[in-house]
């Protein structure tokens, strides 16, 4: 089977779509090739019982002014919401009074601010600039869960303060379902879904691709595939890049999982409301109450915490108890759960976002780099700043697409 176009793209998550789209745009013949049966990767809208629209994988459009998901979802005519998550708010003080709610966050000021201090050291574990004895200890862990996928003692600090340093405050949502966003970018490209690539041989004057449905030629190669693929040698080359394969190993896939609750009658809060189900514990989730005013709740889990809760039901067993403590008993018949993810078991993906191993932050640079100006790779993991998201990867989608552009 031949290619339709001279470049194929790898991957059809946030980074392979920019890539393709890209290379479309500027008039070049592109094929942009998919294992799973959908678009989007891990940036995935999907449609609840109820009829809400809502987002297994990334929801918020982090860092959103300067964001070019945001820019694309308006001119594509989708409803940017720019409310507050509400994230250090607690509703109605609700298990965390505003005492214990300042003394929180003045133990993670302290927690950053050593952390800080020693970015001109040797990488070390972000679990060594908090101290064990601090009561809000078990909150920051839990923030390291949702923000990393990871516990504090499995990320670098200086993979962690490349991201912090460059982030900004501002994280808004696409009503119609960030997924939705990323998977409408690529209308109109020559898209081959359920096509699994297993082997690039790059030792010719032709790329050839081995893929489940035949062989595929091409001149260039853009791979935009999660690192779980790399480091489990799902995809493989010929001849071989040891490089590539270390580096994604250097750079594994945290865990963060949601749970999607009805609730019904009438609800006290209003849209956009948060609780912290327990700030006392380092597993606990962060639920999200009446995303856009809808009757729901989006409970989010991360890092051991989401593994711990991985069998079926037990993260929305665990949440409807969380959220009853908090709100009386009474609450429990009034919760319904409709949905959840397990990204740890979703085939070719296998977790939820990047972090780097403790001494492995330049792995990022080595896993962008490109191979005999044939082969080309993105994806959040291969974003040195903006990793673990879609707008991370749709940077490093279009750096790769640019410099095939370059080499014209």
């Amino acid at each position: 089977m031949r290619s339709s176009g001279r470049t194929v793209v790898i991957g059809g998550g946030a980074a392979g779509i920019a890539a393709a789209r890209t290379l479309h745009d500027a008039g070049r013949e592109v094929l942009l090739i998919e294992a799973a049966d959908r678009l989007g990767g891990r940036a995935c809208s999907v449609t609840l019982p109820t009829g809400h629209v809502v987002d297994h994988g990334c929801g918020w459009l982090h860092s959103a002014k300067r964001n070019p998901w945001t820019a694309i979802a308006e001119r594509a005519g989708f409803t940017v919401d720019r409310r507050s998550p509400n994230w250090q708010v607690q509703w109605n003080d609700l298990g965390f009074p505003s005492e214990e709610k300042r003394a929180s966050g003045e133990a993670y000021a302290r927690f950053e601010e050593a952390a800080m201090a020693a970015l001109d050291g040797p990488d070390r574990p972000l679990s060594d600039f908090v101290d064990r004895d601090d009561p809000w200890t078990p909150m920051i862990d839990a923030i390291s869960g949702y923000a990393n996928g990871a516990s504090l003692a499995e990320v670098s600090l200086q993979d962690w303060a490349a991201y912090e340093n460059a982030a900004t405050d501002e994280n808004w949502a696409v009503v119609e379902g960030y997924g939705t966003v990323v998977s409408h970018h690529a209308a109109g490209l020559a898209i081959r879904t359920g096509v699994t690539a297993m082997r690039v041989n790059h030792g010719g004057r032709t790329v050839r691709i081995e893929t489940s449905h035949g062989t595929i030629e091409a001149d260039h190669v853009i791979i935009a595939v999660p690192t779980t693929v790399l480091a489990g040698e799902k995809l493989t080359f010929d001849p071989p890049l040891p490089d590539k394969h270390a580096a994604a190993a250097a750079l594994p896939l945290g865990i963060a999982d949601k749970v999607f609750l009805s609730v019904e009658g009438a609800l006290p809060w209003p849209a956009h409301a948060h609780l912290t189900g327990n700030p006392h514990s380092a597993c606990t989730a962060s639920h999200r109450l009446s995303p856009f005013g809808w009757p729901i709740v989006e409970s989010f889990f991360g890092g051991p915490c989401a593994e711990m809760l991985e069998e079926d039901g037990a993260a929305a067993a665990f949440a409807i108890d969380e959220l009853v403590a908090l709100l009386g008993s009474d609450w429990r018949s009034r919760f319904t759960p409709l949905d959840a993810t397990r990204w740890r078991h979703v085939p070719l993906i296998g977790g939820s976002y990047s972090h780097a191993k403790i001494g492995h932050a330049g792995a990022r640079g080595t896993l962008a780099e490109s191979v005999d100006d044939r082969l080309f790779f993105a994806g959040e993991a291969c974003s040195r700043e903006d990793f673990s998201t879609a707008h991370g990867a749709f940077e490093t989608g279009v750096k790769a697409a640019n410099s095939i552009l370059a080499r014209r």
